[in-house]
């Protein structure tokens, strides 16, 4: 596994070589041993598939509150997206930037979202799908999100939105007063 770090504080992108023969070819998407000190005593305990039906669809920009702020490592298993990571963190070095990258079902590149930062997407192909790995639990009553078109923020999406659900159009801008995630 390459490792290597990206802007937003304690974000990585994770690069498999796959061995591959007449077979086809096989990837650790996920190794603890390799990622443990990344993982800050957490464990993977949840793993979502995430289908994509529409180009141009965003979903996002998504969270979990303390105590139940969660790591996520997401792998494009099928068509491509750009993913983008907002740090949430007022004490990070990287409080309030966003990062983007496309992963797609040909690169090999799993990405890790550190505690405290939104997540979310924009699909660049039709029917993609995302596999994530969690380090939490999915808890209702501890998720909340920001508006995908943040005017601090600034995202800027390679395609415009053709489909975003109501509950990701109900998200607020962070505004003037936001203290962190």
């Amino acid at each position: 596994m390459d490792i290597k770090e990206l802007p937003i504080e304690g974000a990585l992108l994770i690069n498999s070589t796959p061995h591959k023969d007449n077979r086809g070819r096989f990837s650790r998407i996920y190794c603890n041993d390799e990622l443990a000190s990344f993982m800050g005593g957490k464990n993977i305990v949840q793993v979502n598939l995430s289908e994509n039906f529409v180009k141009g669809s965003v979903r996002g920009m998504h969270y979990q509150k303390k105590p139940k702020q969660e790591i996520k490592f997401i792998k494009c298993l099928k068509g491509s997206v750009f993913d983008v990571m907002i740090d949430l963190r007022n004490d990070s070095v990287s409080f309030l930037q966003w990062f983007g990258i496309e992963l797609n079902e040909t690169d090999n590149n799993t990405l890790m979202v550190p505690e405290g930062c939104a997540h979310g997407f924009q699909v660049l192909e039709q029917n993609s799908n995302l596999l994530y790995f969690h380090s939490e639990f999915y808890d209702p009553s501890y998720e909340d999100g920001i508006l995908y078109n943040d005017p601090t923020i600034k995202v800027k999406w390679p395609l415009p939105t053709s489909v975003i659900s109501k509950k990701d159009l109900s998200y607020n801008f962070i505004g003037n007063n936001f203290q962190g995630a």
